[in-house]
């Protein structure tokens, strides 16, 4: 029978730090969560490294006294909460007392610190649990923490970190999250000697948004303020057309904690419906602000999950708050035929109103004044014809009598013919002599070249601008064309050995991305461009996309970007192939002709030429059919020509 041991100090408090400090960014999170409930207004962070090897955090806040600097690094030591009714109205973002204890048991901690009512400051060091040094320090008001070396003297969980991009992108994300929440304190972050972001602290939250995520994305942001049932809900929303492919721009904040909330989302998305495309999802950063005492934060290590004691009440408030929010903004998107013309970028469709014709005077240079008088020019804005999008055609639908009711014929895929292989005849003897007087290799293996055959066929029609009806060898084909298009693009993208063809795009494409995102992306650049995609860094959280596959549109490069780096994100394996794979389908899905496109007659035919001579397509990359065949035989049982 084994015995029961008790754990000494040091293995217990390595054990407590695996569920506090995980990486980098666990340490920065605590640190300045402390740093916020001390009062502070200004938040230095600055790491080296990915934070691996040295993160400093710096304050103005009210500082920790000398005689509480050794209890600071004590388990379960905290001054956030002193009763266990304390914990039912948690206001504070840290309680539990554990963050400088288990970062202390895995790093070489440094503080400086100095309470308002100190003449002069701590310096104190622990390393490994184990205090170093308490000594007198000349510092300003607040406290500085150092932390060095983290898992220095755990090796097993230093193979766990990433690379040093990665954990400073962490990092970054935690400081972007928190400057959000709090948009009254100042952050700056500085990142390998460089800073990387600074806030106002001005208390407003669209100057945050615009530090963190930049100008484009803080003018597509819809003001949302909202109270119902004790909730209120504030913050700003996407408008719909600048819809996402992902929900990684989603953020809540409970009580200017930030959390992870799927009743927050769902609402969400709910009351979006209708108003954005399927399978697009909106943008958010909303504050909660309930009270205390109807939620619970001391649920998860990490404290992103928290426990809603009326999930109602805030599931309404999202809702209609948004949904009012939507139904005020009623501005439509104006078009700068100017700007268009003269090659800036045009990111939306929208739409131009014309206005008064502008009368301007074009005055002469000094040196070619004249006496006579020069007469004002009338320049009209009005747009031509060219850039003046055309309504779209409304169709009726008529009610039909239903047919009478008969067995339905049996549809089978269609196996398209085989190919027929040619052989070419070895060259004649005396070309091949004259060859080989000229030192190059002689060619004796007999080259086969695969010539397909395209069988008789006759189009029929197109049904719901979707469906090829065509007449092939006694059967009738039915082609689903964006099935089939999207299999002709993806085996094309697959077959380009030598390098896919690339376009150049006159106006490069930048791309907004969250710090998870644009950290998964550079790290894949050398695939994309395998892929066809010319990705570069364009600041901290955006790329800018230079080049892209010739058979896509520059539309969709946004698109298909956002959608790899979902993908990389939560699919995170080595195999190369498998992401070159992934990224051919859903580039294939973006450029192939869409359901409800009208094709001409012409195209009809060259598409199902091109079709009927590929025996390789047969389903799409999603693993439908792209074609399915009737039999004269069986049309003719099916009405009752034959039995």
């Amino acid at each position: 029978m084994p015995r029961i041991n008790v754990l000494p100090k040091h293995i217990a408090d390595l054990i407590a730090a695996g569920e506090v400090v995980e990486r980098p960014s666990s340490v920065v999170k605590e640190a300045v969560e402390n740093s916020i409930d001390a009062g502070a207004t200004i938040i230095t962070v600055e790491i080296q490294h990915g934070g691996i090897t040295y993160i400093r955090i710096t304050d103005n806040g009210c500082g920790i006294l000398r005689e509480d600097i050794r209890n600071a690094f004590v388990s379960h030591a905290t001054s956030k909460i002193a009763t266990a009714d304390d914990l039912n109205a948690i206001a504070t973002l840290g309680f539990r007392g554990e963050a400088l204890a288990s970062v202390s048991a895995v790093a070489k901690v440094e503080v400086l610190t100095k309470s308002r009512d100190e003449n002069i400051g701590t310096h104190y060091r622990i390393e490994g649990g184990e205090e170093i040094l308490l000594d007198d320090a000349g510092c300003p008001d607040g406290t500085t923490l150092i932390v060095r070396d983290l898992f220095f003297n755990t090796p097993a969980r230093m193979k766990f970190l990433k690379k040093d991009v990665s954990e400073a992108n962490a990092v970054a994300g935690v400081i972007d999250r928190v400057a959000l929440s709090h948009p009254e304190i100042s952050f700056r972050f500085i990142r390998d000697g460089k800073e990387t972001l600074l806030t106002p602290g001005d208390g407003k939250l669209t100057s945050a948004i615009y530090a963190v995520f930049g100008k484009e994305f803080a003018n597509s942001l819809i003001e949302i303020d909202y109270s119902l049932n004790g909730v209120t809900a504030k913050g700003y929303i996407s408008k719909p057309v600048y819809s996402r492919a992902n929900r990684n721009m989603q953020m809540f904040f409970l009580n200017s904690r930030l959390v992870k909330t799927q009743t927050g989302s769902v609402a969400l998305t709910e009351s979006y419906k209708n108003s954005i495309m399927a399978g697009k999802f909106p943008a958010c950063v909303i504050n909660l602000t309930v009270p205390n005492e109807t939620v619970d934060v001391n649920v998860h290590p990490s404290k992103l999950e928290v426990r809603f004691a009326n999930e109602k009440a805030v599931y309404d408030c999202i809702f209609y708050g948004v949904k009012n929010a939507l139904n005020k903004e009623k501005e439509r998107p104006q078009v700068e035929l100017e700007k268009v013309l003269s090659g800036a970028k045009f990111a939306k469709p929208q739409i131009f109103v014309p206005q008064e014709a502008e009368q301007i005077k074009f005055q002469p240079k000094k040196e070619e004044i004249r006496t006579e008088a020069v007469k004002p020019q009338v320049v009209n804005k009005t747009p031509t014809k060219a850039h003046v999008s055309q309504p779209e055609a409304v169709y009726e639908v008529k009610s039909r009598t239903p047919p009478p009711v008969f067995q339905k014929p049996r549809v089978t895929l269609y196996t398209p013919p085989q190919t027929v292989k040619e052989e070419i005849a070895p060259l004649p003897e005396k070309e091949k002599t004259e060859i080989k007087q000229e030192a190059l290799p002689v060619v004796e293996k007999k080259i086969e070249e695969e010539k397909p055959i395209v069988p008789d066929f006759k189009i029929i029609g197109e049904a719901f601008k979707t469906y090829i009806f065509a007449e092939c060898e006694g059967k009738l084909m039915i082609i689903d064309k964006h099935a089939a298009h999207e299999r002709m693009i993806y085996n094309e993208l697959k077959k380009s050995t030598d390098g896919i063809f690339m376009q150049s795009l006159m106006i490069p494409v930048t791309v907004t991305l969250s710090k998870e995102e644009y950290d998964v992306i550079i790290s894949n650049t050398e695939t994309l461009e395998k892929a066809g995609f010319s990705v570069e860094p364009f600041g901290t959280t955006s790329v800018i996309v230079r080049e892209c596959p010739s058979v896509i549109d520059a539309a969709d490069v946004e698109n298909i970007l956002i959608e790899t780096a979902t993908y990389l994100m939560e699919n995170k394996n080595d195999l190369i192939n498998e992401k070159l794979d992934w990224i051919f389908h859903s580039s294939a899905c973006r450029a192939a002709i869409k359901a409800g496109d009208k094709t001409d007659r012409f195209e009809l035919e060259k598409f199902t030429a091109k079709l009927l001579s590929d025996d390789s397509i047969r389903f799409c990359p999603h693993g439908r059919p792209v074609l399915a065949e009737l039999t004269k035989r069986e049309l003719e049982k099916f009405f009752g020509r034959i039995q």
